[in-house]
């Protein structure tokens, strides 16, 4: 196991919690999210993924620093789904984004779906190439409305399955 990529639990909620604000500061220039009265933004999901047991919440670290976050629901459903991905600027373009999502799917092998915003090119580029690194061609994308929000643009969804972790970038190679 890599020293890039955690478990988070509830003691790891205030960096949890501080990495989120940043992640929807950095999601905010893409969409029309403020922050709420107090500053802060919606954590439902952050609060999920720590209680419930279809989620696993992750922490990406750079030695002993906290580099960023990943949220991971629908373990027990036929799908897992990254459901939020942030890298600190600071740690961005060194592949720690890439190598963590390698190991989280590896983590959990079997079909994946990650969603983002075409409008997000940064987004775009990254996660065609992280499911290339997982899985070589065997991908694909497609648009989705939003659920609740016809108002925006479809999101893109990226699917693709991951091998465990002893057949992890088998499927690059193939």
């Amino acid at each position: 196991m890599s020293d890039l990529v955690r478990s988070a639990s509830a003691a790891d909620q205030p960096v949890l919690e501080r990495l989120w604000l940043m992640f929807h500061h950095d999601l905010s220039e893409h969409s029309d999210q403020l922050p709420m009265p107090d500053g802060t933004f919606r954590d439902d999901r952050l609060r999920t993924a720590l209680a419930d047991a279809d989620w696993a919440p992750y922490l990406l670290m750079s030695d002993d620093r906290p580099a960023g976050l990943a949220l991971v629901r629908g373990l027990n459903g036929p799908a897992r789904v990254l459901n939020s991905f942030f890298v600190v600027r600071g740690a961005r373009r060194r592949g720690i984004g890439a190598q963590a999502v390698q190991e989280i799917t590896a983590r959990h092998p079997g079909p994946w779906e990650v969603a983002f915003q075409d409008a997000n090119q940064a987004a775009v580029r990254f996660w065609r190439h992280v499911a290339t690194r997982v899985a070589g061609e065997g991908w694909s994308e497609e648009r989705r409305p939003v659920p609740r929000r016809p108002d925006l643009p479809p999101d893109v969804w990226i699917s693709f399955s991951s091998a465990g972790p002893s057949d992890q970038g088998r499927g690059a190679r193939e």
